[in-house]
C-alpha cells in the first residue's frame, strides 16, 4: 500500500478514538452538552454539537461558518446551528480541554499509561509532523496551535492528530481542485470505498434534493451513472487520493525507512482500542484501505 496511507490507516483508531471516547463525552455533559447518541455494536456515538463543537475549538472561538468551511463534508445547515449552540454554553479553550483529557483517558484506560512503543512513537511522530506547513491548513494549523501533552502516549495522540489534519485538510483541497463540490465528494467516495451512493455520505447531513442534484451532476460530467463509478469516474476519484497522498510526501520522507516501524507499533494499539468498543470495527478509513489495495 502507498506508505501515507498505510500511516493514515494505522492512526485513525488511535486518534479517531476521540470521538467515540465515553470520557470525552462524559467531559461534554458536564458541560451542557447531550449526552452520546446511543451506540453501535456497542461503541458510543457522539452528540453532533458536541463533536462540531470540540473539534472546531482546535482553530478558537469562531462562527459554524468556519467550522463547517474546515470540516468541508457536511452540511452548513446542521453544523452552524450546532456550534451556535456550542458557544451558549461554553468556550474554546475549556472544551478543547475536555477533549483532550478524554481522548487521553480512553486510551490510558485501553492500553496502559505507558504501552509498548510509547516513547519511540513519539518520537517517530514528532519527526513526522516536523516539516509539514501549515498554510491552506486550517485544521492541521489549529492542532499545531494546541500544547503538547506531557506523556509519551499523550504527545503521540496530539502529533498524530496532527497528521490526520494534515491529511484531512490536503484531501480537501485535492477534491476542491478537481472541481468537486461536498455532496459529490460523498458520493464519489462511497463507491471508491465499495458502498452504495447515498448509505455512509448521509451521516452529512445533506437533503435528498442535495443528493439528487450531486447526482445529476456527477452523471453529467460522465463520472458516474445510475448506481456506479463509470472509468472516468474512478480514475478521478483515484486522482483525488493520489494528490491527497502527494501532500503527504514530506512526511514521508522524514521518517524513511522508520514508517513502517510506527505503522508496527500502531496497529496493535488500533487493534485493542477497537476491541475494547473504543473505536467502530469497521469504519470508512478501512473500506478505503481495501480499496486501494
Amino acid at each position: 500500500m502507498q506508505p501515507s496511507r498505510s500511516l493514515a490507516a494505522a492512526l485513525e483508531p488511535v486518534v479517531g478514538q476521540v470521538y467515540f471516547s465515553p470520557e470525552c463525552h462524559a467531559n461534554y455533559v458536564s458541560l451542557g452538552f447531550a449526552d452520546s447518541r446511543g451506540q453501535t455494536n456497542g461503541v458510543a456515538l457522539p452528540d453532533g454539537p458536541a463533536y462540531f463543537t470540540s473539534r472546531g475549538s482546535l482553530m478558537g472561538h469562531v462562527p459554524g461558518e468556519l467550522v463547517a468551511a474546515a470540516f468541508a463534508v457536511f452540511n452548513p445547515e446542521a453544523v452552524v446551528p450546532s456550534v451556535d449552540f456550542g458557544w451558549s454554553i461554553t468556550d474554546a479553550r475549556t472544551i478543547v480541554e475536555a477533549r483532550d483529557d478524554g481522548a487521553i483517558a480512553q486510551l490510558e484506560r485501553i492500553l496502559g499509561a505507558e504501552p509498548d512503543g510509547a516513547a519511540r512513537a513519539h518520537e517517530l511522530l514528532a519527526r513526522a509532523a516536523a516539516p509539514l506547513r501549515p498554510e491552506g491548513r486550517p485544521l492541521f494549523a489549529g492542532v499545531l496551535s494546541q500544547p503538547m501533552p506531557s506523556t509519551h502516549l499523550g504527545a503521540a495522540w496530539r502529533l498524530g492528530d496532527m497528521l490526520r489534519e494534515f491529511r484531512g485538510d490536503s484531501h480537501t483541497a485535492a477534491w476542491i481542485s478537481a472541481g468537486l463540490d461536498a455532496t459529490e465528494i460523498g458520493l464519489l467516495s462511497e463507491l471508491y470505498w465499495g458502498l452504495p451512493m447515498r448509505s455512509y455520505s448521509r451521516t452529512r447531513a445533506w437533503t435528498d434534493a442535495q443528493f439528487d442534484a450531486a447526482h445529476d451532476r456527477l452523471k453529467s460530467r460522465g463520472l458516474v451513472d445510475d448506481v456506479g463509478f463509470t472509468t472516468a469516474g474512478r480514475t478521478l476519484r483515484e486522482d483525488v487520493e493520489v494528490a491527497t497522498d502527494r501532500q503527504m510526501d514530506p512526511m514521508v520522507a522524514a521518517l524513511g525507512d522508520d514508517l513502517q516501524e510506527l505503522v508496527d507499533i500502531l496497529l496493535p494499539w488500533g487493534a485493542a482500542i477497537r476491541e475494547a468498543k473504543g473505536y467502530p470495527a469497521s469504519g470508512p478509513h478501512d473500506l478505503a484501505d481495501l480499496a486501494a489495495r
